[in-house]
């Protein structure tokens, strides 16, 4: 009863992601998961790796590595740091689309709330150092 309950629930899920546009068969865009293979590869071959090469680093099977890369497997986070540090590269930048039109804002602004607090926090900060620097001389 469980697993059909399991099957039930995942199904649902499936479609309100489909109605939401979560996840869609017809994306005009690269999923997440498609710009990941895609640099992969890109980042693979631009340090001269094969997949045989980067899994025998990776201490896994050159098969996981093709599989990653065809979309039919996808790896852990230790798995993708891994293969980062390997690449020497920052793990994020896995997830960065390079095929993006709008390829000045590669790296998306904060929301205002979030600059407001930083900016308050740094404000807060200078003006102690000030404060402390002064009261020391």
């Amino acid at each position: 009863m469980s697993n059909l309950l399991n099957y039930v629930n995942s199904k649902f899920l499936a479609i309100r992601l489909l109605q939401a546009g979560i996840f869609s068969y017809k994306h005009k865009e690269m999923t997440l998961k498609q710009i990941f293979i895609q640099n992969l590869k890109e980042f693979r071959k631009k340090e001269g790796f094969s997949q045989m090469k980067l899994a025998e680093f990776c201490h896994t099977a050159p098969s996981y590595i093709g599989q990653i890369e065809t979309g039919v497997r996808f790896p852990s986070l230790e798995l993708i740091e891994k293969i980062a540090a390997i690449l020497k590269i920052e793990p994020y930048h896995f997830f960065i689309d390079r095929t993006a039109k709008n390829t000045e804002n590669t790296y998306p602004k904060l929301p205002r709330s979030m600059q407001n607090e930083i900016r308050s926090e740094l404000n807060f900060s200078i003006n102690e150092l000030i404060r402390e620097t002064f009261e020391k001389y």
